[in-house]
């Protein structure tokens, strides 16, 4: 039986969870000498591939800033404990109007810890900034938040983390993806997670049509293999880059269904497909085995 993911700190829209156990296999049957991310977003997939060398990359200041600090060992487990276990109980007595208020300190002047605070404590755990670069997501409404199991779980993950970046050589560095992409060497090996067109977009996130093609133009003539991962379809939509950008003759792809997790309700929240793109074949056929979970089958889709 495979052990469950490593989760990180942060709460993420579309964070990969899921996929990490396929992109490790895909990962461990290529030879390379640094990992690279230009969307390293909750840093999942590193923290789980846990490559020696990275270079993680993402043009949200405030999740590189606590991945530095967490590094730098700035911000420790216990560190983390008695802040949100602080605040918890401030949020507990005066609820919403306590979470504003950490809001507006947060927009005023920025710290990883409130950042943290603040995506543990909105709705749904959504990372978003208006057009000013302001934190806008409204409150959860659990003035109980931060109950201990709650906090024992954020900062043991934390602990993992920072044991982890003792034992690696990885660098975090707020970067666009051209400029990260400029870095990329023979020899590594490029994971990227970019935002969806059109979905989830906002000041550190905003996506177009013709940003896809560019990274994608960008992608396909790396001196080095590249996996990629995008919303392939839903029950309501297709997503027009899969035939328009990543369905070329050089690229390779692979394809599975799952939920995200983001809808307000459970009946509102559809099952996605996710593609896999690549620079190289993957297989006919990538076997999975999560805990108490029958082995499930990701085909190769057909991109000619």
């Amino acid at each position: 039986m495979s052990r469950p993911p490593l989760v990180p700190p942060l709460k993420c829209q579309g964070i990969k969870t899921k996929l990490v156990s396929t992109i490790q296999k895909i990962a461990e049957m290529r030879k390379y000498s640094r990992w690279v991310e230009p969307f390293c977003g909750s840093g999942v997939v590193a923290l789980n591939v846990q490559p020696k060398k990275a270079l993680l990359c993402d043009t949200n200041l405030h999740i590189i800033s606590l991945y530095q600090d967490i590094q730098a060992g700035k911000i420790t487990s216990a560190i983390v404990k008695d802040f949100l276990t602080n605040e918890g109980e401030k949020l507990k007595s005066q609820g919403e109007p306590y979470y504003y208020e950490v809001r507006a300190r947060f927009n005023e002047g920025p710290t990883p810890l409130d950042f943290l605070f603040l995506n543990r404590s909105c709705f749904n755990g959504v990372i978003r900034f208006n057009q000013k670069g302001k934190f806008n997501v409204p409150y959860c409404h659990k003035p109980e938040r931060f109950a201990q199991a709650y906090v024992t779980k954020i900062t043991n993950q934390i602990r993992q983390i920072a044991q982890i970046l003792k034992s690696v050589d990885w660098t975090f560095e707020v970067c666009d993806f051209r400029d990260t992409l400029a870095k990329v060497e023979a020899g590594d090996f490029v994971y990227a997670d970019p935002p969806y067109a059109g979905r989830h977009v906002d000041y550190f996130n905003s996506w177009s049509d013709a940003d896809e093609a560019e990274f994608a133009a960008r992608l396909g003539v790396l001196p080095c293999d590249f996996l990629l991962s995008t919303w392939h379809s839903n029950e309501f939509r297709t997503n027009g880059a899969i035939d328009l950008v990543w369905s070329r003759a050089d690229f390779h792809m692979l394809k599975r269904e799952h939920f995200y997790h983001v809808g307000s309700s459970e009946d509102l929240r559809h099952p996605m497909i996710e593609a896999l793109v690549s620079n190289f074949p993957m297989g006919e056929e990538v076997a999975v085995v999560r805990p108490l979970e029958q082995p499930m089958l990701f085909t190769l889709e057909p991109t000619t």
